[in-house]
């Protein structure tokens, strides 16, 4: 199959199709996690985690052929900048990331009977929150370079397990990805997050993303001679 060729449509779907089914997934098992835990918390964070981990590993697994299963602006980004994506194939793809969130979240909704359109309310504000998330991207985007590069099978396991890690080490819970953040701050629900706090989480996504290539470029680099 490996011979297919796909046309730049098929691959905005696949980003579309792909980001939708995560965070279908992100807000879904948020809720449905919520509603099971009886008010503990913590058994609603291994719900939610363990189902993004397992939804991560699928899409990327099924996607990666077809469009490389970015789902995800700060990947898109981190591609660009390796001129492994053109500037108008990345447009489309952010564009195709941000329209497939939110119509993940609107399905999650529909599925668990809640109002389409929300707004949320959930705080997550503050210096130590936006630094989570550099860190959340940044160990993201290594970790998506340096296995392309050396071990380009273990992609979706790598992404899958860093992620269910990253959820339960960074205070933010690892958002790590400007669609996901766009998109969760249309839900009012365990997986929510305030718009006013959304601009500070996408601005140092993206600055992870960036310092995550300047340090993949360092460890790849030959010495001269």
């Amino acid at each position: 199959m490996s011979d297919l060729q796909f046309t730049a449509a098929q691959r905005w779907a696949s980003e579309a199709l792909g980001t939708a089914f995560l965070l279908a997934t992100v807000v879904g098992s948020g809720i449905m996690a919520e509603t099971l835990s009886g008010g503990n918390i913590a058994m609603a964070l291994l719900g939610n985690t363990l189902a993004t981990g397992a939804i991560l590993y699928v899409l990327i697994t099924i996607f990666a052929p077809i469009g490389g299963a970015h789902f995800n602006p700060a990947v898109t980004f981190g591609f660009w900048l390796d001129k492994a994506i053109s500037g108008r194939e990345a447009l489309g793809y952010f564009v195709a990331q941000t329209l497939g969130g939110i119509a993940g979240v609107f399905s999650a909704h529909a599925m668990f009977d809640t109002a389409l359109l929300q707004v949320s309310t959930k705080v997550r504000a503050g210096a130590a929150q936006g630094f989570s998330e550099g860190i959340a991207t940044f160990g993201l985007m290594l970790c998506i370079f340096l296995a392309v590069r050396f071990r380009p099978k273990a992609v979706p396991m790598t992404v899958a397990l860093y992620i269910t890690a990253a959820y339960w080490f960074t205070a933010s819970t690892s958002f790590a990805n400007p669609a996901v953040t766009i998109a969760r701050s249309l839900s009012e629900s365990f997986a929510g997050i305030r718009p006013a706090d959304a601009p500070l989480f996408i601005l140092m996504q993206m600055i992870g993303a960036g310092l995550a290539f300047g340090a993949y470029r360092f460890f790849i680099r030959q010495p001269k001679g």
